[in-house]
């Protein structure tokens, strides 16, 4: 009651106030306990207002240093990244086991799905095997039995108590499955059963691919289809088939087999340069994604291998002053370096190392500059002779068809 008397007596006084001049209520107020009141009020607000602003400002100032120190700290780090690649090259850091390791290969009926499950078995890894073609994936599979069985000779070493102790001769174990990974129900039921059969896998390799092998206006949508699934969805239904198992155990490794056309492309094979663009854009997200949430024990690596001689480009050719210094790789070569990035936890492999080179290049040079070094390397239309080939033997076989 007497608080809000002295309210409305205040408020009374300072419309008073308001209605005198300055001068006056200089005058009249001068001695006015209630104005005297008002007066340190306001002397106070206003001593507040400053405070608080000294306040945003010391706390701007702070900010200011810490995103600074961090960014020093920042700087500090990608040096010692640098260090530590480089150290990489003259210390070869060693290889990891994967010795009772699940691996599941796609595309392991041939070409490098088949190099792939050869190293891994030498490895003693437990290998599960997919492919379209049950024939060329059982081939694959009595190839790893064959290693197994090399490695199946009984180990002795010293015993405890000084005698000579046998260790049990290793278990060759190799799984097959006919799997379309263009189609997510095969894919998805596919895995179910490795679960079911195998148990939890370690290490995914996305590895199948396919090969439209025509122009773009020659080309049937079907096909274009086909790529794409094949080379860039798949990789999205064996992730998400595998990966949660692996992100509540914090263990496991995926490997995408990419291709330096999905670095950059040429001309002819727009399908599969985009599979493969697309294939490496999943790739480097889900990198980051495992790291945004901490899960460092999943490793990924990224595998682009120039062409690679397996037949899949078959009549490929760059200009032929240049091929000596740039030859298709030899698969058991591409492989091995792969293997090799693979056991040591390497984000990415470039084969050859040129590789890296031209994909820094096309980074920064203006696209004409691209476009005359393509020219000038016969990389513009080094597709055009695999395309002529295919286009060929596709007539050849409507034509026996025909008859």
């Amino acid at each position: 009651m007497l608080w809000s008397c002295l309210r409305l007596f205040r408020h009374f006084c300072v419309r008073a106030l308001l209605a005198f001049p300055a001068c006056t209520v200089i005058q009249v107020c001068r001695f006015n306990p209630t104005f005297i009141l008002c007066k340190q009020v306001a002397r106070g607000k206003h001593f507040l207002r400053v405070f608080c602003s000294l306040l945003e400002l010391t706390e701007s100032l702070v900010k200011m240093m810490i995103i600074i120190a961090e960014f020093f700290v920042v700087i500090l780090k990608v040096l010692w990244a640098f260090v530590t690649a480089g150290a990489k090259w003259v210390v070869r850091p060693k290889e990891k086991s994967v010795a009772g390791q699940v691996c599941v290969i796609t595309g392991a009926g041939s070409g490098l799905g088949r190099l792939f499950a050869k190293e891994f078995a030498r490895r003693r890894a437990i290998l599960v095997l997919w492919d379209i073609n049950s024939q060329s994936n059982e081939e694959t599979a009595e190839m790893v039995r064959q290693i197994y069985h090399e490695l199946d000779a009984p180990i002795t070493k010293n015993g405890s108590v000084g005698g000579v102790e046998e260790v049990p001769p290793f278990q060759p174990q190799v799984y097959t499955y006919v799997c379309d990974v263009g189609k997510r129900e095969s894919v998805y039921s596919t895995a179910e059963k490795v679960r079911r059969e195998v148990g939890e896998v370690d290490i995914l390799i996305n590895n199948a691919g396919v090969v439209s092998g025509h122009h773009l206006l020659e080309c049937p949508d079907e096909l274009i289809e086909r790529t794409m699934v094949v080379n860039c969805h798949a990789h999205f239904w064996t992730t998400k088939a595998f990966l949660p198992k692996m992100l509540e155990l914090n263990h496991g490794h995926i490997v995408t087999v990419a291709s330096s056309l999905g670095l950059f492309s040429t001309a002819g094979v727009e399908d599969y340069c985009a599979s493969k663009f697309g294939a490496i854009g999943f790739h480097e997200s889900l990198s980051h994604e495992l790291k945004a949430s901490e899960k460092d024990g999943i490793n990924m690596t990224l595998v682009c291998p120039y062409l690679v001689d397996t037949g899949m480009f078959k009549g490929c050719r760059i200009r032929k002053e240049i091929e000596p210094f740039l030859p298709p790789l030899k698969p058991e070569f591409c492989v091995k370096q792969a293997m090799r990035a693979i056991l040591t936890d390497q984000p990415m492999i470039c084969t050859p190392r040129i590789v890296y080179m031209v994909n820094f290049m096309k980074s920064i040079l203006p696209f004409e500059a691209i476009v005359c070094m393509y020219r000038f390397l016969g990389a513009d239309k080094c597709m055009y002779p695999f395309l002529a080939q295919r286009k060929e033997a596709m007539n050849n076989n409507e034509a026996k068809n025909g008859i």
